[in-house]
């Protein structure tokens, strides 16, 4: 048997306050080699505290973090050429033009000058930049910026990239563009920490979502893992009259909870929303005999485990 891959990054009991503020307590965290890790929280539950350590832009108070089993306290230097970062608000210079925000960047890294003009240009196609290229950047729609922002992160080929709100203020289509090219980047094998506060961006990407509160992780899972935390799904069937709906009620375990709405002539019955429970149901009601006129099925959603896992929304991450 294989020996178990170590995680991409390790956090243990990683602590930071900002005077009698605790933004981040006893933290435990990993994250696996090549996998989209979402981070979710409200506003000042430490989303952004955690990326600009791990970015080693400030320093923890306590705690050990490692990514991939560099020290990030002994091993700074090591860490930055293995990290990109793409922020909330696209770090580009919007004098220069698109080609010489990614010549600049290279520069940076020291990647020398046929390999910066290399990588430029495949960025550029890759992200869609080429016809824009020689425009200054000013004049780029903030999703162009943003997709800049993320192909000068990956200018160094980052082993993991760390991504804070990367689509804060983008419209819909925009941001389904940068979704597609984080999709890609995955495909690749770059490990992803995303945090965000769009609840259906964490569905759509992550593998694995930790729901971040006060300081402190209050779930980890799967998406599908997650919404099981909560209760609240249901099976809604609707009858052709009361009589049916009576006799849907009385088939039903009377310990099941099930709902019935003469009004509305539904019966709706807890349930996970698996296949095997809706046919078992099904199955029930056609020996009985009972036509079902209508089903719709709720299983709960991110937001559902967003507003039960956390607390005191609308707060204000203390900068730094």
């Amino acid at each position: 048997m294989a020996p178990e891959r170590p995680p991409a990054l390790s956090i243990r009991h990683l602590r930071k306050a900002f005077g009698s503020h605790v933004v981040l307590d006893d933290l435990d965290l990993d994250i696996s080699a090549g996998t989209v890790f979402a981070l979710l929280g409200p506003n000042g539950a430490g989303k952004t505290t955690l990326v600009r350590i791990l970015a080693t832009l400030i320093q923890p108070d306590r705690g050990d973090v490692r990514l991939f089993e560099h020290d990030l306290a002994k091993a700074p230097d090591t860490i930055r050429r293995l990290i990109g970062v793409t922020g909330q608000y696209a770090a580009v210079d919007g004098v220069l033009t698109g080609s010489e925000n990614l010549r600049l960047t290279g520069r940076l890294l020291h990647l020398g000058k046929a390999e910066t003009l290399r990588r430029a240009d495949e960025l550029l196609e890759r992200f869609d930049l080429v016809d824009a290229a020689d425009k200054p950047v000013a004049s780029y729609s903030g999703g162009m910026r943003r997709r800049l922002d993320l192909a000068m992160s990956l200018m160094g080929k980052p082993r993991m990239v760390f991504l804070d709100e990367p689509t804060t203020g983008l419209d819909p289509r925009s941001r389904r563009d940068l979704w597609s090219a984080i999709r890609e980047l995955a495909a690749e094998g770059t490990t992803i920490l995303l945090t965000t506060q769009y609840l259906e961006e964490a569905d759509q990407l992550a593998d694995r979502i930790a729901v971040l509160d006060d300081g402190r992780i209050v779930a980890d899972g799967t998406p599908a893992e997650l919404k099981r935390l909560v209760p609240g799904g249901h099976i809604r069937f609707r009858f052709a009259d009361r009589g049916l709906l009576t006799a849907a009620t009385h088939a039903v375990d009377s310990d099941a909870g099930a709902h019935p709405d003469p009004e509305q002539l539904t019966l709706q019955v807890p349930s996970d929303g698996s296949a095997v429970e809706i046919k078992q149901l099904l199955d029930h009601f056609a020996e009985l005999d009972i036509a079902i006129e209508q089903l719709t099925v709720h299983t709960p959603d991110l937001d559902d485990v967003f507003f039960a896992l956390t607390g005191q929304p609308g707060r204000t991450e203390v900068a730094a």
